[in-house]
């Protein structure tokens, strides 16, 4: 195997070119990326989205290894939550723990924030006996197909998110990895965070953000937000409606509105689910297979499955608006 990787060198997976079949022959995982590090991150600023399959990574502290070699620096910790997991060696995480009945929609990590990670490494140690794929999407062929009455308006008024930290979503402990007020108060302030303590001694935090945003790299205009996503409709239907029965609107758990706070209209965000849905595909995980994703090109998300899964996460190279 050459260390020179070009695009049209990647196989084919439903369509779309992502695949690089490795061949270690007498080198190990380690070493075989340490010598193609440089021209893989290439390939994911021209592709997006890179498959590796073939090597051979035994424990997280491997993997953190080869991510960092790849990314060229530490990978980053999970603050400021939106889903639970497990931190393991390295600032590496279990991939989300939902039950494995649900799926996770599509979307770019942590673009409810106002810094996100630009590179996301995915690991599959163990694949599902059924389902359980990563689907991805182009956040570019998103932006390109919803109606330009719809983004010139998320343009204007950018996306806001509420949070209200208790029982039913993460508190607001582990969302912040703390139990001290003063430290969440700070981070709020960092990060441009509204937040109020309430008097059961919950926390509802605000942000608004942009919905769209332009590469640093490529300059290209992206989909960049997590409007379907945190809005409450993205729930199955009947956890919406125990939800919307239970709490007054500014109450739940998360909620998304357009920046100014005005709803988001129904049939818009059945729109953006479509152009979502449209353009995403999906591939089947095998044992010790490697996705590197440019966080902002490419969406991911995660099909219910069957069986033991286990896929392990390493995100790095903090950007922000």
């Amino acid at each position: 195997m050459t260390n020179k990787f070009e695009t049209a060198a990647l196989q084919e997976v439903s369509g779309r070119r992502l695949l690089l079949n490795v061949e270690l022959n007498q080198q190990d995982s380690s070493q075989w990326i340490e010598e193609n590090a440089k021209a893989l991150d290439n390939l994911i600023s021209q592709n997006g989205a890179v498959l590796l399959r073939g090597l051979k990574i035994s424990n997280a502290k491997q993997y953190a290894h080869i991510l960092q070699t790849v990314f060229g620096e530490a990978l980053s910790s999970y603050t400021y939550r939106s889903t639970p997991r497990t931190q393991l060696r390295g600032n590496i995480y279990t991939a989300t723990e939902y039950l494995e009945t649900e799926t996770i929609p599509q979307h770019n990590e942590k673009a409810y924030a106002n810094k996100w990670p630009m590179r996301l490494g995915l690991f599959c140690m163990h694949p599902a006996t059924e389902g359980g794929e990563t689907p991805l999407a182009d956040s570019r062929l998103i932006y390109q197909m919803l109606p330009d009455d719809i983004k010139q308006k998320f343009i204007e008024k950018g996306v806001k998110y509420v949070r209200n930290y208790g029982d039913i979503d993460l508190p607001w402990q582990e969302v912040f990895q703390t139990d001290d007020k003063a430290e969440v108060e700070t981070f709020c302030r960092d990060n441009a965070l509204e937040f109020k303590w309430n008097s059961d001694g919950t926390l509802t935090t605000s942000q608004v953000n942009p919905a769209v945003a332009e590469h640093p790299v490529t300059g290209e205009k992206v989909w960049f937000n997590q409007a379907h996503l945190f809005h409450v409709s993205s729930l199955p239907k009947e956890t919406q409606e125990h939800l919307l029965s239970t709490y007054k609107e500014e109450a739940l758990p998360r909620n998304s509105y357009y920046g100014d706070g005005s709803p988001l209209e129904p049939e818009v965000l059945e729109q953006i689910k479509r152009a979502y849905e449209q353009v995403t595909f999906k591939f089947s995980w095998q044992k010790h297979d490697l996705l590197l994703v440019d966080n902002m090109l490419y969406t991911h998300g995660r099909k219910p499955y069957s069986g033991k899964r286990k896929v392990l996460v390493g995100m790095t190279r903090t950007h922000s608006h």
